[in-house]
């Protein structure tokens, strides 16, 4: 195993947490997310950063400069941690600032849930 796998190994949750609670019944989600509103724009962002990574696999294929290809592994780098902070930012938005509004031990689990998602973020 490589560090790299090692580290999405470790870093990888399961997709059940929510702020909606349980599902609605004959859902498999329980409600809109924080990035639910921008989610046409995420998922378009999302495709240019999956084009420059495949742009990687062909700079390799092609023998290109060493250089060159750390420039975009590190351009690529950049438009990931911009993606995750925007989906931070939702999620404090929508997640935590619903937790606040409810109160209760509800607040100090997603306070909790959003540190150690930031503490992850800075390990990169």
């Amino acid at each position: 195993m490589t560090a790299t796998e090692a580290t999405v190994t470790s870093t990888t949750e399961p997709a059940t947490a929510s702020c909606h609670g349980e599902a609605p019944e004959g859902t498999d989600h329980p409600g809109p997310h924080g990035y639910s509103k921008q989610k046409d724009q995420h998922l378009k962002r999302l495709r240019r950063i999956e084009g420059q990574i495949r742009g990687l696999q062909r700079m390799v294929d092609e023998d290109v400069y060493c250089i060159d290809i750390l420039t975009q592994v590190s351009a690529s780098t950049k438009a990931l941690q911009s993606f995750a902070l925007q989906l931070l930012q939702e999620h404090l938005r929508h997640c935590v600032a619903d937790a606040a509004l409810k109160g209760g031990t509800e607040i100090d689990a997603k306070v909790e849930e959003a540190s150690a998602a930031i503490a992850r973020l800075l390990r990169t």
